[in-house]
């Protein structure tokens, strides 16, 4: 009986060795430990110029553009009105500022006056149309290197026009086509005329092209108490007043709005120029402080609204990695044992 006793157990120490190697075979193994994801960083400032229209105001727009980059400040995308949107295509189409400068400073005055009496305005248009696209290349809007919109105002029922794709130099005209001195512009069954009627400085067209801080220029022409002494001057000064109010409510949706002071330039003053780079550049240097504070601002914003998701994600990994921890230990032999049993999972 003895002998049995001693033959029998070290094939039942076999069996259970054999036994436990396979169940130890089949366990599961220790969850990995859940990293936290990496703090992402902060969504980048897309920074977008708002040119307004002024008529020969408007070369202030260029020295406003060489004092930012001066300064490090980049637009990426832009919308012009009227001048603007000539300052504007120029810009977009990647010319730099003092390249800019030295066309605006260079342009004759002729080469973009096309006049035709008794067709519902002064000046065709056909030559600034033709003159633009001869600046960019010919590059139709949708192709520009950085993303430019012009607008410009429906004649037939005054809805706001913003034009982002097609002929660019046909969108500027039509952009700066001051009802009574231009004809208004056919494209498909509507006309247009400029763009400074309904919106004299595009913060709202900077916005919907995907600018999160948006620096305006505007040069509008102010009421002085006086009569302008030409038709140009008289025409000019009655599209700023309309769209005075209307203006007032757009630049209040701008980060910040700079003003050169070119009240005393008239809108055919193409002699002055020069005077209205250098008023643009002193009135961007002037308004740097607080277009710094506003993107640090932003920018310091977006980086806590960046390193709040990335501490909440932290905590769900953490979360989950413990539960995985806890689901293991409680499953232990009885979760080796019952291998079809549905297991919890971990969110």
């Amino acid at each position: 009986m003895s002998r049995i006793s001693s033959s029998v157990s070290p094939l039942i120490a076999t069996a259970l060795t054999l036994a436990l190697g396979a169940c130890g075979g089949n366990a599961r193994p220790t969850p990995p430990v859940v990293e936290a994801p990496a703090t992402p960083p902060p969504a980048k400032v897309r920074i977008g110029l708002a040119l307004g229209g002024g008529a020969a105001k408007g070369f202030a727009h260029v020295g406003v553009i060489k004092m930012l980059e001066a300064n490090g400040i980049e637009a990426e995308v832009v919308a012009g009105t009227s001048a603007g949107s000539v300052v504007g295509a120029m810009y977009a189409s990647g010319m730099g500022p003092f390249e800019m400068q030295r066309v605006a400073l260079g342009m004759d005055e002729l080469e973009i006056r096309d006049v035709r009496l008794f067709s519902g305005g002064m000046v065709q248009g056909q030559a600034l149309q033709d003159y633009v696209n001869r600046l960019v290349d010919k590059r139709p809007l949708e192709r520009m290197p950085k993303r430019f919109a012009a607008v410009a105002t429906r004649l037939e029922d005054g809805e706001r026009t913003v034009f982002v794709r097609g002929n660019t130099g046909q969108a500027v005209r039509a952009s700066s086509s001051v009802p009574g001195v231009f004809e208004p512009v056919a494209i498909g069954q509507w006309h247009y005329v400029d763009g400074g009627v309904v919106s004299p400085v595009p913060v709202d067209a900077a916005r919907d092209l995907g600018a999160d801080f948006v620096i305006a220029v505007d040069i509008s022409s102010k009421a002085s108490g006086t009569r302008p002494a030409h038709l140009v001057g008289i025409v000019n000064q009655s599209i700023s007043i309309m769209g005075q109010k209307l203006g007032q409510q757009e630049l209040a949706r701008a980060e910040v709005v700079i003003r050169p002071q070119v009240n005393e330039i008239g809108p055919s003053d193409f002699d002055q120029r020069n005077n209205a780079i250098i008023a643009g550049e002193q009135a961007a240097l002037a308004a740097m402080p607080a277009i710094r504070a506003g993107l640090q601002q932003l920018r310091s914003e977006r980086a806590a609204a960046s390193a709040a998701r990335a501490k909440a994600a932290a905590a769900r990994a953490r979360a989950k990695a413990e539960c995985e921890r806890e689901k293991e230990k409680a499953a232990g032999w009885r979760g080796l044992l019952r291998r079809d049993e549905p297991q919890a999972t971990c969110g």
